[in-house]
């Protein structure tokens, strides 16, 4: 790590500071919006479906800003104080399907180990080493190759991982009292909220409208959270030489998207800046980029760049790259 990787952290302290009143319009932005969108798809139905399915983008991209104010809570970020982001968190937790406690366990351990070879397995995407994989069994060479295959990273998984995985995370089963019932309320409350909404709505339009918007906004978030640290030129490397701030700056990207969707994605492509210090509310990280316009040529990825990211699947510990598993069987050994 060099002096001007450390420096960062500083230059990034004086954005730390949470913006209470901030916090509570860019809730309002967000969630009125999706209300607004959802009741919107229920009314249109009458007149087609069509029209219902042509509003899900919108409504799947507001529910990914949703979760984007849980994230932030989850680092205390969003709130100055630790009761009110844990609060708001776990009411954003019931909307956006994710138990707030167990998420934020989940996550704090990616953030402390995101890049390192020896802390892989939480809170991120598998991913393994060409050494590791050649060492399989044929069996699970094809689980891997299954997992990393687009349609089951990008559709199937994530509508499981939020709809069915988050309501029973049997891997959870160990970290304690705390955690089961964080994950138990979030369960009921979901539950208390769909009756209700059922109610009114009817069971066959809820589901209509509801499903697509939970699958289609599971998916834009993980596809956001995958190109955010699976690139060609991310970092990775063992204990012994994993650096926090130069993980944080070359091993995230800054996914530089259209402003609409940075806005609607509430700019979590600009990844680098988070990781280097999670504590800066996400509203605040334009204001980053417009005063260090220099982070803006780490690790850029525009949309149709980040396409080119699907297929890497394997971290060559020689050339130090992600590579696809063509690449991979091509490599010398």
């Amino acid at each position: 790590m060099t002096a001007a990787e450390r420096a960062w952290v500083q230059k990034l302290a004086p954005y730390r500071s949470a913006d209470d009143r901030q916090a509570v319009v860019e809730i309002i932005l967000t969630l009125v919006p999706f209300l607004g969108v959802w009741l919107a798809m229920y009314a249109v139905m009458s007149i087609s479906y069509w029209l219902t399915l042509a509003l899900v983008p919108v409504a799947a991209c507001l529910m990914v800003r949703l979760f984007i104010i849980q994230h932030d809570c989850g680092h205390r970020a969003m709130f100055s104080s630790r009761t009110v982001n844990n609060w708001v968190g776990r009411c954003m937790g019931v909307l956006t399907m994710t138990p707030y406690e167990y998420w934020r366990y989940a996550h704090s351990l990616h953030h402390a180990g995101s890049g390192n070879l020896d802390k892989r397995g939480f809170g991120d995407i598998e991913t393994l080493t060409i050494a590791e994989y050649n060492a399989l069994s044929t069996l699970n060479k094809f689980r891997y190759r299954l997992y990393r295959n687009p349609l089951v990273l990008f559709v199937i998984g994530p509508a499981y991982l939020f709809i069915i995985r988050h309501r029973f995370p049997l891997w959870a089963l160990s970290l304690g009292r705390d955690q089961w019932i964080s994950i138990m309320t979030t369960n009921l409350s979901i539950v208390v909220l769909y009756t209700a909404v059922i109610y009114f709505t009817g069971f066959t339009a809820f589901i209509m409208i509801q499903v697509p918007v939970v699958a289609l906004g599971a998916s834009i978030g993980v596809w956001l959270f995958y190109v955010q640290h699976q690139f060609d030129t991310t970092q990775w490397d063992h204990t012994e030489d994993w650096e926090h701030e130069h993980s944080a700056l070359h091993g995230s990207s800054f996914y530089d998207l259209p402003k609409p969707l940075m806005w609607l994605t509430g700019y979590i492509g600009i990844h680098h800046v988070h990781h280097l210090s999670s504590r800066v509310p996400f509203h605040k990280l334009p204001q980053v980029m417009k005063d260090y316009p220099e982070l803006k040529e780490i690790g850029r990825l525009t949309f149709w760049e980040s396409l080119k990211c699907i297929p890497l699947t394997l971290w060559d510990e020689k050339s130090r790259r992600l590579v696809s598993f063509r690449q991979a069987m091509a490599a010398p050994a």
